[in-house]
């Protein structure tokens, strides 16, 4: 348990030094004033929360303020904290039991990090006693699929891959087929990192989930977006544009220990409502950890304990 709470404040370093560095500072035994209220918006908008997201909370912490009258800076450190868990979906356990085999899309951006954590996540769901498939179907970038080989050998999980520049869809379909026939528990399917703002790819990626759902009915049964923590705000067009055009239900935040922008997790809620799974807290396997909205936000504040 000790373990879990260092990732968590090491993960964070960054965000909690650069981003939210401020806030050790701010709260102090001085009076609420006017120009509180200026500073804590420009901290905000400045650890890449969003002018709205921002505006919403600061009106919610005057009404907090002024039902509980608080007169000190001091005072309002643990509202904030309130007020963010507050913003945060709960990360829901994920559980595929009913379904054999599950079948699980991994979409993003190119450089999102999607290769490594379909492999993390593979090695997750193994120690959990689940058999499971990984499907190289990002065949345009041969690396990719060398690199999720890699990770398959080294973390004993089957790899179904195509010859290079082979259809996407076909990969798909082939792993889902079979891990039918092995009866497998998960398929993890690494698709091509796409631009968003392209739409022909945007169209190959959706043909990818129709094939998909052609191999094996209601499938895929979840798709995740892996988003790169260090792109801030830019990660929200990313999202909106995936969550259009393959029904995006969830999202896995990656490099959060390389990024001081930690705060964009709270506009992808506000924008997006969407829910994020798990967080990337390191490069090892067990530094993918499911998100825990608590320990994020006391790890983003400088505090003693």
């Amino acid at each position: 348990m000790a373990d879990f709470f260092s990732k968590w404040k090491q993960g964070l370093e960054r965000t909690r030094k650069v981003a939210f560095g401020r806030l050790a500072t701010f709260f102090g035994a001085t009076d609420i004033t006017y120009e509180t209220w200026e500073e804590l918006e420009s901290i905000l908008v400045q650890a890449d929360l969003g002018l709205e997201t921002t505006e919403e909370i600061i009106k919610s912490l005057v009404a907090s303020v002024d039902r509980a009258g608080l007169t000190r800076t001091d005072e309002l450190q643990e509202a904030l904290q309130v007020e963010l868990v507050n913003r945060l979906l709960p990360a829901e356990p994920v559980n595929f039991d009913a379904l054999s085999p599950a079948v699980i899309l991994l979409v993003g951006v190119n450089g999102s990090g999607k290769t490594t954590t379909a492999a993390k996540l593979g090695k997750q769901f193994t120690d959990k006693g689940k058999t499971v498939l990984l499907a190289a179907a990002d065949t345009f970038r041969a690396a990719a699929v060398d690199q999720l080989q890699i990770w398959g050998e080294r973390l004993n999980l089957p790899v179904i891959a195509g010859q290079p520049n082979a259809d996407p869809g076909s990969v798909a379909y082939d792993a889902v087929q079979a891990a039918v026939s092995r009866k497998a528990d998960i398929v993890l399917v690494d698709t091509a990192g796409r631009l968003h703002t392209r739409f022909n790819l945007m169209e190959e990626l959706k043909k990818v989930h129709r094939v998909v759902g052609k191999a094996l009915p209601g499938a895929p049964h979840a798709v995740w977006l892996v988003l790169d923590a260090t792109t801030g705000q830019n990660a929200i067009l990313q999202a909106r544009a995936f969550k259009d055009a393959v029904k995006v239900n969830a999202v896995i935040l990656t490099k959060l220990d390389s990024s001081a922008r930690g705060g964009m997790a709270f506009a992808i809620q506000k924008e997006l409502g969407l829910p994020i799974l798990y967080a990337g807290l390191g490069e090892k396997p067990e530094d993918l950890q499911v998100f825990n909205r608590e320990e994020f936000v006391k790890n983003i504040f400088e505090t003693k304990s």
